[in-house]
Protein backbone atom coordinates (compact mmCIF):
# COMPACT_ATOMS: atom_id res chain seq x y z
CA UNK A 1 0.00 0.00 0.00
CA UNK A 2 1.02 3.49 -0.84
CA UNK A 3 2.26 5.92 1.55
CA UNK A 4 -0.20 8.50 2.33
CA UNK A 5 0.10 12.16 4.07
CA UNK A 6 -2.52 13.49 6.22
CA UNK A 7 -4.26 14.67 3.19
CA UNK A 8 -4.75 11.78 1.53
CA UNK A 9 -1.94 12.42 -0.77
CA UNK A 10 0.19 9.01 -1.90
CA UNK A 11 3.63 9.41 -2.13
CA UNK A 12 3.60 7.23 -4.91
CA UNK A 13 1.14 9.44 -6.73
CA UNK A 14 3.12 12.62 -6.14
CA UNK A 15 6.18 11.30 -7.53
CA UNK A 16 4.31 10.01 -10.80
CA UNK A 17 2.63 13.33 -11.06
CA UNK A 18 5.65 15.13 -10.79
CA UNK A 19 7.75 12.92 -13.49
CA UNK A 20 5.11 13.29 -16.02
CA UNK A 21 4.76 17.33 -15.68
CA UNK A 22 8.74 16.98 -16.01
CA UNK A 23 8.82 14.76 -18.96
CA UNK A 24 6.13 16.94 -20.97
CA UNK A 25 8.25 20.14 -20.13
CA UNK A 26 11.40 18.19 -21.15
CA UNK A 27 9.79 17.14 -23.99
CA UNK A 28 8.28 20.10 -25.39
CA UNK A 29 11.09 22.19 -24.79
CA UNK A 30 12.91 19.69 -27.30
CA UNK A 31 10.32 19.73 -29.77
CA UNK A 32 10.61 24.03 -29.26
CA UNK A 33 14.95 23.69 -29.58
CA UNK A 34 14.40 21.45 -32.76
CA UNK A 35 12.10 23.59 -34.32
CA UNK A 36 14.53 26.42 -33.57
CA UNK A 37 12.09 28.88 -32.00
CA UNK A 38 14.84 30.63 -30.08
CA UNK A 39 17.45 30.94 -33.16
CA UNK A 40 19.70 32.79 -33.37
CA UNK A 41 19.67 32.31 -29.31
CA UNK A 42 19.91 29.47 -27.32
CA UNK A 43 16.57 28.97 -24.90
CA UNK A 44 18.39 30.33 -22.04
CA UNK A 45 19.60 33.34 -23.74
CA UNK A 46 16.32 34.22 -25.24
CA UNK A 47 15.22 33.60 -21.35
CA UNK A 48 17.22 36.30 -20.20
CA UNK A 49 15.64 38.58 -22.88
CA UNK A 50 12.17 37.63 -22.02
CA UNK A 51 12.53 38.21 -18.32
CA UNK A 52 14.04 41.35 -19.00
CA UNK A 53 10.96 42.20 -21.15
CA UNK A 54 8.81 41.67 -18.09
CA UNK A 55 10.91 43.96 -15.75
CA UNK A 56 10.48 47.95 -15.17
CA UNK A 57 11.21 49.42 -18.08
CA UNK A 58 13.07 46.49 -19.97
CA UNK A 59 15.20 46.17 -16.97
CA UNK A 60 16.64 44.83 -13.99
CA UNK A 61 18.71 43.99 -11.04
CA UNK A 62 21.49 41.27 -11.96
CA UNK A 63 20.30 39.64 -8.23
CA UNK A 64 16.57 39.58 -9.53
CA UNK A 65 17.24 38.44 -12.89
CA UNK A 66 19.64 35.23 -11.32
CA UNK A 67 16.51 34.57 -9.49
CA UNK A 68 14.33 33.91 -12.52
CA UNK A 69 16.68 32.13 -14.54
CA UNK A 70 17.43 28.51 -13.42
CA UNK A 71 21.38 29.03 -13.60
CA UNK A 72 23.93 29.62 -11.42
CA UNK A 73 25.01 33.95 -10.62
CA UNK A 74 28.22 33.10 -12.71
CA UNK A 75 26.60 31.46 -15.72
CA UNK A 76 23.69 34.60 -15.64
CA UNK A 77 26.49 37.12 -15.38
CA UNK A 78 28.46 35.20 -18.71
CA UNK A 79 25.44 35.10 -20.38
CA UNK A 80 24.60 38.92 -19.51
CA UNK A 81 28.33 39.68 -20.67
CA UNK A 82 27.88 37.55 -24.15
CA UNK A 83 24.42 38.81 -24.67
CA UNK A 84 26.31 42.57 -24.39
CA UNK A 85 28.75 42.03 -26.60
CA UNK A 86 26.21 40.91 -29.27
CA UNK A 87 24.00 44.93 -28.41
CA UNK A 88 21.39 42.92 -27.00
CA UNK A 89 21.45 44.19 -23.03
CA UNK A 90 23.49 46.39 -21.63
CA UNK A 91 24.67 46.45 -17.79
CA UNK A 92 24.04 49.58 -15.64
CA UNK A 93 24.93 50.73 -12.55
CA UNK A 94 22.15 50.44 -10.15
CA UNK A 95 20.82 54.12 -9.23
CA UNK A 96 20.57 53.53 -5.59
CA UNK A 97 23.75 51.00 -5.07
CA UNK A 98 26.33 51.75 -6.50
CA UNK A 99 27.17 48.32 -6.41
CA UNK A 100 24.00 46.86 -7.53
CA UNK A 101 24.09 46.55 -11.63
CA UNK A 102 20.60 46.65 -13.44
CA UNK A 103 20.81 44.78 -16.95
CA UNK A 104 18.21 46.70 -19.38
CA UNK A 105 17.39 45.08 -23.17
CA UNK A 106 18.67 47.47 -25.47
CA UNK A 107 16.02 48.35 -28.86
CA UNK A 108 18.24 45.57 -30.26
CA UNK A 109 17.54 43.09 -27.49
CA UNK A 110 13.80 44.03 -27.39
CA UNK A 111 13.20 43.94 -31.24
CA UNK A 112 14.72 40.59 -31.03
CA UNK A 113 12.82 39.19 -27.95
CA UNK A 114 9.58 40.63 -29.53
CA UNK A 115 10.41 38.22 -32.80
CA UNK A 116 11.66 35.48 -31.39
CA UNK A 117 8.28 35.37 -28.66
CA UNK A 118 5.77 35.48 -31.84
CA UNK A 119 7.47 32.49 -33.19
CA UNK A 120 7.87 30.48 -29.67
CA UNK A 121 3.86 31.22 -29.10
CA UNK A 122 3.17 30.21 -32.47
CA UNK A 123 4.75 26.85 -31.35
CA UNK A 124 3.35 26.80 -27.86
CA UNK A 125 -0.36 26.94 -29.83
CA UNK A 126 0.26 24.03 -32.16
CA UNK A 127 2.18 21.78 -29.65
CA UNK A 128 0.20 22.77 -26.41
CA UNK A 129 -2.54 23.97 -27.76
CA UNK A 130 -2.87 21.23 -30.14
CA UNK A 131 -2.77 19.07 -27.28
CA UNK A 132 -5.13 20.27 -25.02
CA UNK A 133 -8.16 21.92 -25.49
CA UNK A 134 -9.07 25.11 -24.02
CA UNK A 135 -11.04 23.69 -20.48
CA UNK A 136 -7.62 21.73 -19.96
CA UNK A 137 -5.55 24.77 -20.82
CA UNK A 138 -6.57 26.57 -18.23
CA UNK A 139 -6.83 23.99 -16.04
CA UNK A 140 -3.05 23.51 -16.70
CA UNK A 141 -2.41 27.76 -15.77
CA UNK A 142 -4.21 26.75 -12.89
CA UNK A 143 -2.50 23.78 -11.54
CA UNK A 144 0.86 25.06 -12.63
CA UNK A 145 0.33 28.20 -10.78
CA UNK A 146 -1.00 26.59 -7.64
CA UNK A 147 1.92 24.44 -7.64
CA UNK A 148 4.17 27.50 -7.91
CA UNK A 149 2.62 29.42 -5.09
CA UNK A 150 2.81 26.52 -3.12
CA UNK A 151 6.35 27.33 -2.53
CA UNK A 152 7.12 30.19 -0.80
CA UNK A 153 10.14 32.04 -0.36
CA UNK A 154 11.58 31.31 -3.20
Amino acid sequence: MARQDEQGVSTRTAAEAWEELFRAQVTLMRRFEAGEDFAPLSSREYDVLFQLSRGDGGAMRLRELTELILISQPSVSRMVDRLAARGLVERRAAPDDGRGVVVALTEEGARLQREIGRNHVRSIRRYVGGALDEEELRTLQHLAHKLRSAQPGL
